[in-house]
């Protein structure tokens, strides 16, 4: 079964299972989907590989530019519909009603009693790490291109920016929710913490 939110009624849950220790510990650590997991990493990989390494394999820009383009292309279309409903349960899209209007909507998997469809604790990390860890080189990349007078990569840097952030803040709202539920969700994790903290300091103190 699949939650759906179309506007801004989604359940809070934490970005990275944090406060789920017990429930993390009965998931397998097995990965399910090897063949969804090699290409949720391998097209974004690649083109930062291309990027850095263009200029030594090759002199022609163009070349390179389609080839990086083509990549994160590649990229953003598995991530979106493959990847990530795969390996965590999760998938957004744009849709347009019959007035012309547009609709985001964002869905997770609701896991089941039985724990059987729960995605793996390997592909949950491997699908965030690769999903947070790439846009973030990118941004780098764009400072670099720009402080570097390297204008002719930019539009390419952006471009990674642009597709792999897409995907990340995406999938963000799939799993978090809206603003309003992502403000909740953190005040709700400080006040656990202050709250844990607050009984450990009672405990020493009546030991």
């Amino acid at each position: 079964m699949l939650r759906q939110d179309s506007s801004d009624d989604i359940e809070d849950v934490s970005l990275f299972d944090a406060d789920d220790d017990a429930s993390r510990r009965s998931k397998k650590s097995k990965i399910r989907h090897p063949v969804a997991s090699f290409f949720h990493l391998f097209f974004r990989v690649s083109a930062i590989v291309v990027y850095l390494l263009c200029e030594l394999l090759t002199s022609s820009f163009i070349a390179c530019m389609v080839t990086i383009i083509l990549l994160l292309s590649c990229d953003f279309w598995a991530v979106k519909n493959v990847t990530g409903r795969l390996m965590v349960g999760l998938r957004w899209w744009n849709q347009v009603d019959d007035d012309g209007r547009s609709h985001w909507i964002f869905e997770a998997r609701k896991v089941s009693t039985k724990g059987s469809k729960a995605s793996s604790e390997a592909e949950s990390r491997i699908f965030w790490l690769g999903l947070i860890t790439c846009p973030m080189i990118w941004v780098i990349f764009a400072f670099s291109a720009l402080f570097s007078f390297k204008v002719k990569w930019l539009a390419v840097v952006v471009m990674g920016v642009v597709l792999q952030g897409a995907n990340l803040y995406g999938y963000i709202r799939c799993k978090v929710g809206s603003r309003k539920n992502l403000t909740s969700m953190a005040t709700s994790y400080l006040g656990k913490q202050f709250l844990r903290q607050t009984v450990a300091k009672e405990d020493q103190t009546a030991s």
